[in-house]
């Protein structure tokens, strides 16, 4: 009893959340702002529409390694480090003398695949790891696409992003998901960033049966070596 009250101890004295830690994150009424700033990188794939100009209207192009998408008549234009508003403007700059443009908006940019940055989430889920960052990505959509499993300790997920400076802490904050889907609290249903981590942790008792799986599975992969080994020498 002693033993399991220091795991439940230690189980539950390893996060390092701080509930003001959110103010730092955007909420998803700032989604359409925050998806206008996304910055195009290799190896995003962006389309033009454009009715004026035929010869790139609905043209799909990934961005290249050297961060250029070219055009058959038009010829190249660096479109990583834009935004596609940025990367539509520059296009326009480049069809203006040759097509009769006719409206205020010639030319626009649509992003079909997001490639270039990552949002990550790890712990007791289906389908943990690298996952596409779109800049539309919130906690809710992170964590029901995971698909917590039996274990998943979900009224304390931890929602992490990192600093880069090793002088800076990161930002930690926890996130009840049970709370927020039997009663619809939203309020902690904030917009992921590029880098940033969820992490659904185990229950009390998960994080127990891990640990026993951990000091179990050697014992029981020598016992089936021993048996196979002894199994060849009397054949």
């Amino acid at each position: 009893m002693l033993g399991l009250a220091v795991l439940m101890v230690s189980a539950t004295g390893c996060f390092s959340s701080n509930p003001k830690a959110i103010e730092h994150f955007d909420k998803p009424s700032q989604m359409n702002i925050y998806g206008e700033e996304y910055v195009l990188e290799p190896p995003d794939v962006i389309e033009v529409l454009s009715a004026d100009v035929p010869e790139i209207h609905l043209q799909s192009q990934r961005i290249r390694p050297d961060g250029m998408i070219s055009f058959e008549g038009v010829g190249e234009i660096r479109a990583a480090g834009k935004t596609p508003a940025q990367l539509a403007e520059d296009i326009r700059e480049k069809v203006t003398p040759y097509y009769n443009l006719t409206t205020d908006h010639p030319v626009d940019v649509r992003i079909t695949t997001y490639q270039s940055k990552s949002y990550y989430v790890f712990g007791q889920v289906r389908h943990p790891g690298a996952k596409d960052f779109t800049g539309r990505d919130n906690v809710v959509d992170a964590i029901a696409d995971a698909i917590p499993i039996n274990i998943s300790w979900i009224e304390r997920v931890q929602v992490i992003r990192p600093s880069a400076d090793p002088k800076v802490k990161p930002l930690i904050f926890e996130v009840n998901f049970d709370k927020l889907m039997a009663h619809g609290d939203t309020s902690k249903n904030v917009l992921l960033r590029e880098g940033d981590i969820v992490y659904v942790p185990p229950t009390i008792l998960g994080w127990i049966g891990l640990k026993v799986e951990e000091l179990v599975a050697p014992l029981g992969r020598s016992f089936s070596t021993a048996n196979t080994v002894d199994q060849g020498r009397r054949e």
